[in-house]
């Protein structure tokens, strides 16, 4: 499962910055990142955002001001965010936070790029989630 790799590292410390919205995580091989609430919605692990498989991706706008209001844990491995747009089902282990804080330039570049691809801008607001096409019909 992700998260339990063999000698990955895993958190330190984890603080949650609201007034900068930021998650700053201290890994126990001496990095630390600061990731923005932004980046870790719209690159949330869960099927609502990667979808129920390749090319399923649902492009995220309109979460530049999101806020983190709630942190759980989930066992020894991710954490569980609760977002003020309402989206919770995201699960970030270890790996994938720390894919995100070292990967944040490339991550912010791809998210524009498909931003540009779709003609869309950062801040649109979501379209309506009833057009979304999961099961069979």
């Amino acid at each position: 499962m992700a998260g339990l790799q063999a000698g990955a590292p895993t958190p330190t410390d984890i603080t949650v910055h609201s007034q900068s919205r930021v998650l700053e995580v201290a890994f126990s091989d001496g990095m630390t990142f600061r990731i923005p609430f932004e980046l870790m919605r719209i690159y949330s692990p869960s099927a609502e955002v990667q979808g129920h498989g390749p090319g399923q991706e649902v492009l995220q706008t309109g979460k530049r001001e999101i806020e983190l209001v709630g942190l759980e844990p989930v066992g020894n491995y991710a954490v569980q965010p609760s977002f003020s747009d309402g989206h919770d089902t995201g699960i970030f282990s270890w790996d994938y936070l720390y894919f995100l804080g070292s990967g944040q330039d490339r991550l912010w570049s791809e998210y524009e790029k498909r931003l540009n691809d779709a003609g869309v801008a950062r801040d649109a607001p979501m379209p309506p989630k009833g057009g979304h096409a999961c099961a069979s019909h």
